[in-house]
């Protein structure tokens, strides 16, 4: 018989560093990335190849068909992410670095908490990362998109397996 899965308390754990937390993005780019190509190729196979034209050594395609496919890859992420972060409060990638993401008072995150995570950690990223060296200034050592979003991520001991 196997030993009973320990207990783990989430109220012992650090929050997480940068260095960690940016492991974490990285890895997920990459299966987010396979997801975008994935839904690139259902729209070529469903809408033919013909609606792209290199021209002068730029590929142009039809504006209404880019927007859509700007549309499935955005919602793609969002729900990637809510997906994950609502049921176990561990992406892939998070769960490769021993980080959680948690409510402050240590339970799953709702879908709302999810939503405004997301939104708001894309300008945090994309504004030189400001968003996320904020926690070197925070005292908690939070990201801005952890303050607006009420979350935080948590280190967990290397000892702690999620499955």
């Amino acid at each position: 018989m196997s030993e009973p899965k320990s207990q783990l308390n989430l109220l012992d754990c650090p929050r997480a560093g940068l260095i960690r937390r940016l492991a974490a993005l990285l890895y997920d780019a990459f299966l987010v990335g396979a997801i975008w190509m994935l839904i690139g190729f259902m729209q070529q196979a469903i809408v033919g190849v013909d609606t792209n034209q290199l021209i002068d050594g730029v590929v142009q395609t039809d504006p209404l068909l880019g927007r859509i496919l700007f549309t499935l890859m955005a919602g793609s992420s969002f729900g990637f992410y809510l997906w994950f972060w609502t049921h176990s409060g561990q992406t892939l990638g998070m769960i490769a670095w021993n980080i959680k993401l948690v409510t402050m008072d240590n339970h799953l995150i709702g879908p709302r908490q999810a939503a405004i995570r997301f939104i708001v950690a894309w300008p945090a990223f994309f504004l030189f990362g400001l968003g996320y060296l904020w926690l070197y200034i925070d005292s908690e050592g939070d990201t801005i998109h952890d303050k607006i979003s009420a979350t935080k991520v948590l280190l967990l001991p290397k000892s702690h397996r999620p499955f």
